[in-house]
């Protein structure tokens, strides 16, 4: 476990060999659970499935943008509590969980909110983060459906590949020098994760659609067994 945790830590720098290599730590059962949980977010991940990915992404975001969001209100890393980032991340994560919208606001805002203060200047950083904030993160939460998907893809095919080179590890030669080519790892999850976010915008039907076809279904059915009832009442045949 702490061999996995301190490979993790390559995601928060520019690493990819050290994001792909990640895969020789997981086992057989755990690469087959990824590929399975990595389909199922790019088939499903962006409706009501969702949440299974703002919770972490909400942690995520708590922790990685808490340090840069204090130090541009001049708050430097040794001013304020060490525990703050992790506390940001925990309600963010019940954010996630709870209300996903939540995180598709902040995940939209927080960033162009960040660049149009850079642009404004330290002294003017709120005149230009916060409006920016505001309207990116309305803007985020308008197409949460959009966003959700493209996030749920994006998780569901590295989760695919990495699950993939995992299960497949057994086999050797061939799944090391695949991984051996990082970039070429990275080009295939993004073409999933594309493939992901088209079939679940453009094809696949939204939460609400689903819900209003199967609630014709059932009214179909019901009034189907309403005539069959009456039918089988008058003798009818």
């Amino acid at each position: 476990m702490e061999a996995l945790l301190q490979a993790l830590k390559s995601y928060q720098e520019y690493n990819p060999p050290g994001w792909v290599g990640i895969y020789r730590l997981l086992p057989m059962w755990a690469g087959i659970a990824c590929c399975a949980l990595g389909l199922t977010l790019l088939l499903v991940g962006g409706g009501r499935a969702f949440r299974l990915v703002a919770g972490p992404l909400g942690a995520i975001m708590g922790l990685a943008w808490t340090p840069v969001v204090a130090s541009k209100f001049g708050l430097p890393p040794g001013s304020y509590d060490p525990r703050l980032p992790s506390l940001v991340a925990a309600m963010l994560a019940i954010v996630g969980f709870l209300a996903p919208p939540g995180i598709t606001f902040l995940g939209v805002g927080i960033p162009l909110g960040l660049v149009a203060g850079q642009i404004a200047g330290q002294e003017d950083f709120l005149l230009g983060f916060i409006p920016v904030l505001l309207l990116g993160g309305v803007a985020g939460a308008f197409l949460h459906r959009a966003v959700g998907a493209i996030a749920s893809s994006v998780v569901g095919a590295w989760l695919l590949v990495i699950g993939a080179l995992a299960a497949l590890h057994t086999f050797g030669g061939l799944v090391t020098a695949v991984a051996n080519q990082p970039w070429g790892v990275i080009i295939a999850a993004g073409l999933f994760a594309l493939a992901g976010s088209v079939y679940q915008i453009a094809v696949r039907p939204s939460p609400e659609e689903m819900d209003r076809i199967r609630a014709e279904k059932e009214r179909l059915k019901l009034r189907k067994a309403e005539q069959k009832a009456l039918e089988r009442r008058w003798g009818v045949k």
